[in-house]
């Protein structure tokens, strides 16, 4: 196989990525924040390169981060829910503009379903996002600028992230009247984030919109109730949804395009 590719952004999900493709014969590269993280994905045998993408453009080592590869995918998250004043739009122009320069022939974009909003109801891949807030109308726009880009891409709108420590349902533990009990979890677990992701680069799937969410959709107040439980926790609780709207995303084209089946259970 032997095909160079370059995750920017080796965090939660990116490292277990690179060490999947590795394992599966793809040459990996990938970025982390400093020269010292570099140093310890280096000694993993992970290639990694510090970079900082920021608004007023790229720090580090970008061009040895983007030398040479076949496919790129953007994992850095948008970091807005802390209301910080970012422009994600900026940094990642300056970031799309690096990988045009470099010639990067085909990418993944990592997006989020907050692209579509609560009152869209059911949604697949077909529907144009109506994003209620800022983080999801600033990733909209991400997305259309790679979209469109001369680096054939394919945005993945990946759902709530479990798996391995990341479990929801603990920062939610013994929370009282929280809003939102009748909706459905959009949720998926990071095996089945790679297995996309990897089914992707297999099948050389660039150019097109994939929402990926486990496809069973149980209410909020039911599924996080019954993982409290699970983990012997106290489970939230949740006051009266006067909302009669609520989102539920489809993975349309996981099963139309990869021919991919879920594998694990949220």
């Amino acid at each position: 196989m032997n095909k160079p590719i370059g995750i920017a952004g080796l965090g939660w999900l990116g490292k277990s990525l690179a060490l999947k493709l590795s394992t599966l014969g793809y040459q990996v590269k990938g970025t982390v924040t400093s020269h010292e993280k570099a140093t310890e994905f280096q000694k993993k045998g992970v290639n990694a390169f510090p970079m900082e993408v920021s608004e007023s453009g790229i720090t580090g080592e970008p061009e040895g981060f983007l030398k040479n590869l076949d496919t790129v995918i953007i994992m850095i998250p948008p970091g807005l829910r802390r209301n910080t004043g970012a422009d994600y739009v900026m940094k990642m122009t300056h970031l799309l503009q690096a990988i045009e320069k470099a010639k990067i022939p085909t990418g993944i974009f990592i997006s989020s379903t907050s692209v579509y909003g609560d009152a869209q109801g059911t949604v697949d891949e077909s529907y144009l996002p109506k994003p209620e807030n800022e983080a999801g109308r600033q990733l909209l726009q991400v997305e259309q600028l790679f979209f469109t880009s001369s680096c054939n891409t394919s945005i993945v709108r990946f759902g709530g992230l479990v798996g391995g420590s990341r479990q929801p349902v603990r920062y939610l533990a013994g929370r009282k009247d929280l809003s939102g009990g009748n909706a459905p979890v959009n949720l998926i677990h990071r095996t089945d984030c790679i297995g996309i992701l990897t089914e992707i680069l297999k099948q050389q799937a660039f150019g097109h919109i994939f929402n990926a969410v486990y496809p069973k959709h149980p209410l909020k107040k039911d599924y996080y109730t019954k993982k409290a439980e699970l983990q012997q926790l106290e489970p939230p609780t949740f006051s009266a949804d006067s909302e009669t709207q609520h989102k539920k995303v489809t993975s349309t084209n996981v099963a139309k395009v990869l021919k991919y089946a879920f594998q694990t259970e949220i």
